[in-house]
Order: structure tokens, then C-alpha cells, then sequence
């Protein structure tokens, strides 16, 4: 039984928990016949999409015949008639239209090659997606690049000057992607109506506005923006909840639904929408979208109810890609993330946790067998444990959990190069054989004193700015946030009335005129005479 199959059955409380376990890695989507596999790549091309596929000698068939179809990514079988057909060979190409904003589009389509054996077609290839939605974006207005210094914001305080102050140049904000759905209720801000694929979608005229003056304002300034898409169950689109997630399970946030039509175009509509409308300086412009946050953590930041991680990471995967594929779509040159935490390589046992090292590999594979695209990768590689800034100062335990090599069980910015040399790992690369775009977001608190937390800061920095891979560096945060206090996280720049804490100056010198003089009290405090002694510069 396909996995697909499987998870809407279980969906529906069919069958067990055990039918899944037994179901392993088979990913989902269609499955090919291994004896006849065939390589399928397809790429837009004008208004239509070119499908080529090839294979080491001429698959069996039937009537001498190879046949294209497009399957809905929520498929597991063929259930569409073939869109063209070609005589059998090893390499054989096919041409169908893109049908661009229509109800047919084949933008989010998985093609799929198959001969006629016994009178049924027989698929020769997993899903196959296009792989350069940006080739029919009309937005191609140029990335902010200004530098790797940067801050997840307090949007209550774009306009009182820190942001300036600090030198911020990168900046993190939090798009709840049912928010932005639904009529608006306040007649000052008319409902937002986007035709997208055949289809006219409401916005909430009153919560784009919110995000207009935010990103808007990051703009107008010269910061470089990446906002990260979040599915919190809130009732307002029950629809964007995967079948699999809808068991009553309390999380923070959850798996976006890839399983079901109304889910699939409901996400694709608001990527594009979102995209479209924050690609220059109109409303604002985001370079940078995340799908998700901490993914590899299952259970705290996207749950669904899929424990096998090659199920979990090909369920995110098609998710990755319907965003993907929506923002590229509109927006030629935003980067696309996913997100993984410092836990790297602990080898865990316990339920709905993955290792970051594992999941990336697991999420590689299952994009790769779809067709590679550029993804990129956001890391929090925080300290350990989260509420001790003084890493070096913690006990033996902590110690032996960041080690410098791939098998670390944590990575964090004192190990920063264990991820990057990860991430260079032929595999891994992106189709244009460069290392991936990384971008790195932490904090450090002050419990263990200002001091402390400053010199963790400034040692961070070095790490970022000796390492070529890093292309962002976003300190949490500007302002100290009541719940995380309550977490013994105390993490903003300024205490909760306002006022700055030493931490704020030293954040703004990390590149300013005494940057020097922070960097030696940090290595005093870190116990050792020269930067040389604590980065490893790649």
C-alpha cells in the first residue's frame, strides 16, 4: 500500500498505528518500477513545460509507447489521462502547456512517465516537478545585500532609530500564514481579493496592512528581510492542518497540509500572494522565505502524526516545494530556506525528534527524486544548554556534546564549521555546484551576566565573518520578551521596560570603531590571548 494511500487512511482512523510503522522510508507520491526506472526532468520553457526522460535502455512496453501525465502532488496513483505520448526509448522528450494561473496549472504537478504493461499504465519515474518556477516570474527587482550583521526586530521599535543605531542589516520577522487569510472585519482595510489559478482567495485587508508597514519600513531602511512562513492551528483555516496533524496533539505549530486539494491551494495562493506582493519597494520587499521552523523537531515546531523520518522529511518536502515553486514563481530572486536547530547529530531515540545532520540528508534525497532545486538553510546553532551564554564555563556534559567534527552531537557558533564543511559535501551542493545559501539565527542571555553574554556575542561574529558560508547572522533579539523570560531566556538587547543593556552597545560595535576593544574584553573573559584560539575560519 502507497504511503499516501496509507496516511489518508489513517486520517480517516482506518487503520493502525502499525500500518504506518510497517509502511518504513517508502516515500510518498507515486512510486516507479524499478526494472524500467527512468530519469524525468522537467523545465518551463516558453509558456509550456519540456519533460525529458532517460534511461539506460528502452523501458518494456506494451504498444511500443511512453506516456505523460500530471498528477496532483497529493497523488499516489495515476488517476489523470495523458497529456502526450512518444515510441519507447532510452531518451524521449515531451512538451505540454505550463497552463500559468489557471485551475490546470502544472506549475505544482508531479509529471509522471509510463508504458502500457498488462493494460494498465505502469509509472517509470517518481514524481517529477518543475524545477524553474522563476522562468515565468514577472518580479525580478534586485536582492538586498548589505551586509551579515543582523537582529530579529521589535516591531514596535522601527521607528524610534535603533535599528539605525545598531547598524542592523538582516532582519527576521514571524508570518502566520492563516492570519493573513479570510475577509477583513474592519471596513478601514477592504478585504484583499487575489485571483490565483483559476480561483479568487480573500485576504485580511487589516493584517496585510501590519505587514506592509513592517517590511515597508525594514525596506525603506536597507535592511535585507527574511520572513518565515508558520502554520499555527488557530482555527481560522482548518485546511492548512495536514490530515495527520488533526489527532489532538498540542503544538506550537504544525505540518502544512500537502494531502488534500484545499490544503495544496491554499498554501500555494498565499506563497504567491505573499511573494508577489513583497518583491520590491511597494509594500516592502522579502528576499529571504523559510517554510517552517526547527522542521527536524517534529514535535514542537511541525507536528504531523508520520514518526518514520523519511515519510516526515518527504511529507515536508512537498510542502517545501509548493512554496518554492509559489514564491519563484512571482519573485525570481528570493531564496527559499528550510529551518533545522543545533541539535545535530545526538542520535536520538525519543519520539518526534530527528537529528539536524539526519534530516537534512533525509530532506535532500526526497528533493533530489522530485527534481534539486536551490534550497537553502537557516541554523540556530545556540548555545548549550540554551540558558548559559558562558558556554566555555559549563560543566564536562555540556562540553562533550560540541566536538569539531560531523559527529558533534550539537552544533553551535563555537563549532559553526562542523555545519558548513557538512554542507560542502559534494551531495549536498546546489545544482549549480556552489555550496547552498546558510544563514544563521541565535541569542545569548544574560543571566550569567552582561559580560558573558557580550562576549559570546563578539565571538560569534568572528566565527560569521571568518566563514564564507555564513550569509546572515541574526542575534536575538532587540527587545526581551515576557515569555521567554519566563523560559530563563533573557535574550533581548533591552530589558522589558526599554532601557539598554550592555549587550546593546556591544551588539552595535560588532562592526563599529571599537569593535577591538569588545573583542579583547570577550577574549579575556573566554580565558585565551588571540581569535585564532577559539574560530575556525573557513
Amino acid at each position: 500500500m502507497k504511503l499516501r494511500k496509507t496516511l489518508r487512511l489513517m486520517a480517516a482512523g482506518i487503520l493502525s498505528a502499525f500500518v504506518l510503522a510497517a509502511t518504513g522510508a517508502a516515500g510518498s507520491g507515486i512510486e516507479a518500477q524499478a526494472a524500467d526506472n527512468m530519469n524525468v526532468s522537467a523545465l518551463i520553457n516558453g509558456g509550456n513545460v519540456t519533460v525529458t526522460a532517460s534511461a539506460v535502455s528502452a523501458p518494456a512496453s506494451d504498444d511500443g509507447m511512453l506516456y505523460l501525465f500530471a498528477e496532483p502532488v497529493y497523488s499516489d496513483t495515476i488517476t489523470t489521462s495523458a497529456l502526450a505520448s512518444a515510441p519507447t526509448g532510452t531518451n524521449v522528450t515531451f512538451t505540454t502547456p505550463l497552463n500559468a494561473n489557471s485551475a490546470d496549472t502544472r506549475l505544482f504537478s508531479q509529471f509522471i512517465v509510463a508504458s502500457m504493461k498488462g493494460g494498465q499504465y505502469v509509472p517509470l519515474n517518481p514524481g517529477s516537478y518543475v524545477t524553474n518556477p522563476e522562468a515565468i516570474a514577472t518580479k525580478t527587482f534586485a536582492r538586498t545585500v548589505t551586509g551579515k550583521k543582523g537582529l530579529v526586530a521589535d516591531p514596535a521599535k522601527l521607528e524610534n532609530g535603533e535599528l539605525q543605531d545598531l547598524g542592523v542589516k538582516q532582519t527576521l520577522y514571524n508570518v502566520y500564514v492563516s492570519r493573513i487569510l479570510g475577509p477583513t472585519q474592519n471596513s478601514s482595510y477592504p478585504t484583499i481579493n487575489y485571483n490565483y489559478n483559476g480561483k479568487t482567495y480573500q485576504f485580511n485587508g487589516l493584517v496585510v496592512a501590519e505587514y506592509d508597514g513592517i517590511f515597508g519600513s525594514f525596506t525603506k531602511k536597507g535592511i535585507q528581510t527574511t520572513a518565515i512562513l508558520l502554520n499555527e492551528n488557530d482555527g481560522r483555516v482548518p485546511a492548512l492542518i495536514h490530515p495527520l496533524a488533526r489527532d489532538g496533539f498540542a503544538s506550537p505549530l504544525y505540518a502544512f497540509n500537502t494531502a488534500e486539494q484545499a490544503g495544496v491551494e491554499y498554501l500555494t495562493a498565499a506563497a504567491a500572494f505573499l511573494a508577489e506582493r513583497y518583491s520590491d519597494n511597494t509594500h516592502g520587499k522579502v528576499d529571504n522565505w523559510i517554510v517552517g521552523n526547527e522542521v527536524n523537531a517534529r514535535y514542537e515546531w511541525n507536528y504531523v502524526n508520520i514518526p518514520d523520518l523519511n515519510a516526515y522529511a518527504n511529507e515536508y518536502a512537498e510542502a517545501y516545494r509548493l512554496c518554492y515553486n509559489a514564491i519563484k514563481s512571482k519573485n525570481a530572486n528570493a531564496g527559499v530556506y528550510i529551518c533545522t536547530e543545533q541539535q545535530w547529530d545526538r542520535n536520538r531515540k525519543e519520539a518526534g525528534k530527528y537529528d539536524g545532520k539526519d534530516f537534512i540528508v533525509a530532506f535532500n534525497s526526497a528533493i533530489k527524486a522530485g527534481g534539486d532545486v536551490d534550497w537553502g538553510l537557516m541554523n540556530h546553532p545556540y548555545p548549550v544548554p540554551l540558558t548559559w551564554a558562558a558556554y566555555w564555563t559549563g560543566g564536562a556534559y555540556y562540553k562533550n556534546l560540541v566536538k569539531h567534527n560531523e559527529n558533534s552531537a550539537y552544533v553551535t557558533m563555537e563549532n559553526l564549521e562542523v555545519l558548513t564543511d557538512y554542507m560542502c559535501r559534494p551531495e549536498l551542493l546546489a545544482p549549480n555546484g556552489q555550496v547552498r545559501s546558510i544563514i544563521t539565527a541565535c541569542g545569548y542571555v544574560t543571566a550569567q551576566g552582561e559580560d558573558y553574554a557580550c562576549a559570546a556575542m563578539v565571538l560569534a561574529w568572528q566565527q560569521v565573518m571568518n566563514n564564507q558560508h555564513i550569509d546572515a547572522f541574526l542575534m536575538a533579539n532587540q527587545s526581551e520578551r515576557p515569555d521567554e523570560i519566563a523560559q530563563g531566556l533573557p535574550l533581548g538587547l533591552s530589558h522589558v521596560d526599554g532601557s539598554h543593556k550592555s549587550t546593546y552597545e556591544c551588539f552595535k560595535q560588532l562592526d563599529g570603531p571599537n569593535a577591538g576593544v569588545y573583542l579583547q574584553q570577550a577574549l579575556a573573559l573566554r580565558g585565551v590571548s588571540d581569535i585564532s584560539q577559539v574560530i575556525s575560519p573557513r
